[in-house]
């Protein structure tokens, strides 16, 4: 059997840290057994849906580097939607209901105070020819319902395990709006059996759904998914990431200097019983993916968590490719400079600060009690700068003016470079070279 996996996402929005990991699950598998990945917009919704969110989708998961194999819109497949709809209908399946929202709203308070569960009581079953056609004549129009079995459905989830959802504890699902729209559900089963899905990989908020889904699937086809229900995705103080999903878009980490792979890397092992650390290539974290290594916990996604993976992720890349993204951000190329500065930086972005510093003109900042002893440092800088002189030279200044520790190397490194902390004066000194370096110990705003 050829697994086929899709990940659909709706052209709503830009793919977010939730949505991508439902996404990278999903490849991760497929890749590891060789099987296919389908994109699917799922863009329904055509007054929310826009082209512009499609071409973004698109965008992030080309860089993340998650190609697909197949994309098609369900926009595009309407008419195929109706025609198995009609056959629902034909089948007694797929039955008009005429209630407002507000009647349904009344119905359910009713049920809660009456102690019961608030289900849908199936009065569009019980609807003569004379009072469907007296709420037509109404001006109401129908919203259709899939009459569940009442049964209990069971599965086994990749994830979860043996699994099983009591359909009488459910409403019926609208399947049709009163204006004709589809909802969610009849369009995606009925595109995981004409796409021939063999897993169908998301997050732990659709179990429920999956129950009345696979009557769906059963009432249309002889043929059922897999079912993997993942753990859903949380702060790292447990709570839901709604309220962030702006900031935690792929545009925006993108924007912000982080790197694909070590955002993959991050989403793809937390939850999981791996070890959070950077992998240099996708074929890698599918080679080490599989459903038995994740947890039933929720996932924490902490963004302190992933600059600091992607600063080891920058760490030990090789230089060869870093070069290239060291050339986009106008830097050029310097492999002494990359050697120094590459402990000192989380995102790539950040290297353009350390160049400055280093090649461009620079005001110190250190205190007026310090003004002496950098005048007197720059009188000491030797003109040819070696190996050995940031550590000979300040030998010197030690013993002159009797300074240690914090007190001799901090005016230093303010002087030279404006900041408290960085790389190692002993290499950027070299960088720096003695006219500049003098230049700065000189002229400084206390």
């Amino acid at each position: 059997m050829t697994v086929i996996c899709r990940f659909a996402p709706s052209p709503t929005g830009r793919l977010h840290v939730g949505n991508v990991r439902t996404a990278l699950m999903n490849w991760l598998f497929v890749r590891e057994k060789r099987g296919k990945f389908i994109l699917r917009i799922d863009d329904t919704d055509i007054v929310r849906s826009t082209d512009a969110y499609e071409l973004g989708i698109k965008e992030d998961l080309n860089w993340l580097g998650m190609g697909w194999d197949y994309t098609f819109n369900q926009s595009k497949r309407f008419s195929r939607y109706k025609a198995l709809a009609e056959n629902l209908k034909k089948d007694g399946l797929l039955y008009p209901c005429y209630e407002t929202s507000e009647e349904l709203d009344r119905q359910r308070k009713l049920q809660r105070v009456q102690g019961k569960p608030p289900v849908y009581n199936r009065a569009g079953l019980e609807l003569t020819n004379a009072q469907k056609l007296a709420f037509e004549n109404a001006g109401r129009k129908p919203h259709w319902r899939f009459k569940l079995s009442g049964e209990t459905v069971n599965w086994n989830d990749m994830v979860r395990g043996n699994q099983s959802v009591d359909t009488s504890s459910l409403s019926d699902p609208v399947l049709i709006r009163g204006d004709g729209t589809f909802l969610y559900t009849l369009p995606s089963v009925v595109d995981d059996i004409d796409e021939n899905i063999t897993h169908v990989i998301r997050g732990e908020d659709h179990v429920t759904n999956s129950g009345a889904q696979i009557e769906v699937f059963k009432a249309l086809s002889d043929r059922i998914p897999i079912f993997a229900h993942t753990p859903l995705l949380v702060g790292k103080d447990g709570k839901g990431l709604s309220k962030r999903l702006g900031s935690l878009s792929m545009e925006q980490l993108k924007s912000q200097g982080l790197e694909p792979l070590a955002i993959c890397s991050l989403l793809s092992k937390i939850g999981t019983s791996d070890s959070i650390e950077p992998r240099f290539s996708m074929s890698v974290l599918s080679s080490e993916f599989s459903f038995s290594k994740i947890g039933r916990a929720p996932a924490r996604f902490d963004d302190t968590e992933l600059e600091m993976l992607n600063g080891k992720f920058l760490t030990d890349l090789p230089y060869e490719n870093i070069k290239p993204k060291l050339l986009e951000l106008g830097i050029t190329d310097s492999k002494d400079f990359w050697e120094l500065i590459r402990n000192n930086i989380l995102k790539i972005n950040e290297a353009v600060l350390w160049y400055d510093i280093i090649f461009k003109e620079v005001q110190g900042q250190i205190n007026a009690s310090d003004k002496d002893f950098c005048f007197g440092a720059a009188e000491m800088l030797p003109s040819d700068i070696t190996d050995n002189t940031w550590l000979e030279w300040t030998n010197e200044l030690k013993v002159k003016y009797n300074r240690k520790g914090r007190d001799l190397f901090m005016p230093l490194r303010q002087a030279l470079t404006g900041l408290n902390k960085g790389p190692e004066m002993a290499k950027l000194i070299i960088l720096l070279g003695s006219d500049k370096a003098k230049a700065r110990l000189k002229n400084f705003s206390a």
